[in-house]
């Protein structure tokens, strides 16, 4: 085993999750020698500078510090990436408990294939209280960013689902495919991220792998186990989907109004009638429909977007987001 990891964390003001997250990572079985940490600041207003810097000195794993004072977790990310000095990039949030063995069984799994350029694997949540039925019920998806598949190991040229929280990259494929697209800036989500990504690594013909003993926990605060959080979830994947699906198929103005009118607005008012209806009736359901309500509003709000700012539709479609 002597492939050399970059493991890249963006971070904002998140200094009581980061600095567990640092040690699971430090104390990886993966061999000290071929593993940095990149620890990119996102512009944070709290002491995580000087946490980063204390646990640096104590670390026998070499950490990195990067401040990316552009707000965005893609600029993080991206900027990251541009100073690794390593073949791969192990992307990962910092608000995640590694398991001792997650490195080393995410990275062997490109020893069985020399086309797969991306890996993923299990992302558990750690609930930091006992969560809602209703949570467990419609939400313990990719709406929290888990994944438990029940396969031990899938090789794929599809994207099954990896999220940039769990998500390793040939460095090569990486600045080939033009890095990460647009995600959340300035806490407003404005494209698509890691799924972009993903479809042009896709594009370019590579495989993806899905190794299940590699796992990880994704922390859930009692703040994600709320309605309001769950409406902007879904409200921010409306807009992914709509950046995704414009730099898919390039609709005309036309078009996108057919698909508005046709689908995004009867899908809007259908969802939020059956909220209001199940509500009534006690059926918990109702939460999932008033997400799904935001979603298509947001859905709706995007291509309309795209209808009356030309600049918009010219920014969706480029692909090499290193520039932006």
């Amino acid at each position: 085993m002597n492939r050399t990891v970059s493991i890249i964390i963006p971070t904002y003001n998140r200094t009581d999750t980061l600095g567990i997250t640092i040690k699971s990572l430090i104390e990886q079985t993966y061999p000290k020698h071929l593993y940095e940490i990149i620890i990119a600041d996102n512009n944070s207003s709290d002491n995580t500078k000087e946490l980063v810097e204390s646990l640096a000195g104590s670390s026998e794993v070499r950490i990195k510090y990067l401040l990316e004072s552009r707000q965005g977790a893609h600029f993080a990310r991206n900027s990251a990436a541009q100073i690794s000095e390593s073949e791969f990039l192990y992307f990962t949030d910092d608000d995640m408990i590694a398991e001792k063995d997650m490195l080393e069984n995410i990275i062997k799994v490109f020893d069985l294939d020399y086309n797969i350029a991306v890996a993923g694997g299990r992302v558990l949540p750690k609930w930091e209280f006992d969560p809602p039925d209703w949570l467990l019920k419609y939400f313990q998806d990719g709406t929290l960013s888990l994944i438990n598949k029940p396969e031990k190991l899938i090789i794929t040229n599809q994207d099954f689902g990896i999220f940039s929280c769990h998500q390793v990259i040939k460095k090569n494929v990486f600045f080939e495919c033009g890095g990460f697209n647009p995600d959340i800036e300035k806490e407003k989500l404005i494209g698509n991220g890691e799924t972009g990504l993903n479809i042009k690594i896709l594009n370019k013909g590579y495989y993806f792998a899905y190794a299940g003993d590699s796992l990880t926990y994704h922390i859930i605060p009692r703040s994600r186990m709320t309605q309001k959080y769950l409406n902007n979830r879904f409200s921010n994947q409306g807009i992914c989907d709509g950046f995704t699906n414009f730099r898919k198929s390039e609709y005309s103005k036309k078009n996108l109004f057919k698909l508005i009118f046709n689908s995004h607005i009867p899908l809007l008012i259908d969802n939020f009638v059956e909220s209001v209806i199940k509500r009534l009736k006690g059926n918990s359901e109702w939460r999932l429909k008033r997400a799904l309500f935001h979603y298509f509003y947001y859905r709706m709000k995007f291509d309309l977007k795209l209808i009356y700012n030309d600049d918009w539709r010219k920014f969706v479609i480029r692909d090499d987001f290193f520039k932006y």
